[in-house]
């Protein structure tokens, strides 16, 4: 089946990967992406670099509320959106109101947008990501989608909202639409804030690793491909409503640890108090995603870390300011 996808947050981490693998699949992708300041907007750019030179790639860069959004989504069967404010530290304060403009108002915006579209040509699926940040400190483990959410973040509040929007929409609009909580994903490209990146920036530069909490907190690290897979699955599915998609073993951030270390050598801890808003525990039931579309992670912990390594040396400098940021591709 091939589609013509629109993909808000195109060039961010998971975004990325996405369109790349939408175009190996032979669908026609136009990517929106603000090129925010969360993190070096270079690195969104180098991102973009080996998509805009396919030639069924557009790219739009654009704010999702500053921008009419009719005539982006007005050949889309399938939208996909990523676009947002990450981050769940940063959350807390003052900036709790970029949040939610990014988050809730930027996906009301883009609603709103796909139903007037909805009226007159329907589209097959909107697929949303959300996260496991939404579970909070969840009661039972592997969470189902049954559960109530409870967020100890403003973030995890951001997105949960940006759900039930979906899910509005959803029944009030018949606009059709999947939400899927992802857990903890990482790989190659990952944004430079995330432990991985730093994990492994730590084991090759002998500068000490921050460990938050006492390392016993476990995870449900999900690897991009798998996930990029389920979300394009999901959207060639006749599912709507929530599913999770999670990595199938969750692991403690010291198992992480011990397999960077396999991988590259020794490193460095410094112990730091545990953050306000991070839960202690995470770990997806996936049987909702395995029955509505076929959703089975491939890749174990050792496997995708061991990719995100060989991507480290050859797209890293040895010191500790992080990737390098090449010569940007031209976008408009």
């Amino acid at each position: 089946m091939l589609m013509r996808a629109v993909v808000t947050g195109a060039a961010g981490f998971i975004g990325s990967h996405l369109c790349a693998h939408l175009l190996a699949a032979g669908d026609t992708v136009l990517g929106i992406d603000a090129l925010t300041e969360f993190y070096d907007p270079a690195l969104k750019v180098r991102n973009l670099r080996t998509l805009t030179a396919h030639p069924a790639f557009s790219f739009h860069r654009a704010d999702l509320l500053e921008t009419d959004l009719a005539p982006l989504l007005a050949d889309a069967e399938v939208v996909y959106h990523l676009a947002g404010q990450p981050g769940v530290r940063p959350s807390w304060g003052r900036e709790f109101g970029l949040y939610a403009r990014r988050n809730l108002l930027a996906t009301q915006v883009l609603l709103e947008a796909l139903r007037n579209r909805h009226r007159s040509r329907p589209l097959r699926k909107l697929v949303h990501t959300s996260s496991s940040s939404v579970y909070g400190d969840a009661p039972a483990f592997p969470t189902r989608e049954t559960v109530l959410p409870k967020p100890v973040s403003p973030y995890g509040v951001t997105k949960l909202a940006a759900e039930h929007l979906c899910e509005l929409y959803r029944s009030a609009h018949d606009l059709p639409s999947v939400s899927l909580r992802l857990f903890s994903v990482y790989g190659p490209r990952q944004r430079p804030d995330m432990a991985f990146v730093r994990l492994i920036t730590a084991a090759r530069t002998g500068e000490a690793f921050p460990l938050y909490g006492d390392g016993e907190q476990t995870r449900d690290f999900t690897y991009v491909r798998d996930v990029v897979t389920a979300l394009r699955d999901a959207a060639c599915s006749d599912f709507t409503g929530v599913a999770n998609l999670g990595g199938g073993s969750p692991v403690s951030m010291k198992q992480a640890v011990a397999t960077v270390e396999q991988l590259i050598g020794p490193v460095s801890i410094k112990l730091s108090p545990a953050d306000p808003g991070e839960a202690r525990h995470t770990g997806a039931d996936i049987s909702r995603a395995a029955r509505a579309f076929g959703y089975r992670p491939r890749t174990e912990l050792h496997e995708g870390l061991a990719a995100m390594v060989r991507y480290a040396a050859t797209e890293w400098p040895a010191g500790p300011d992080g990737p390098r940021s090449p010569t940007p591709p031209t976008v408009r």
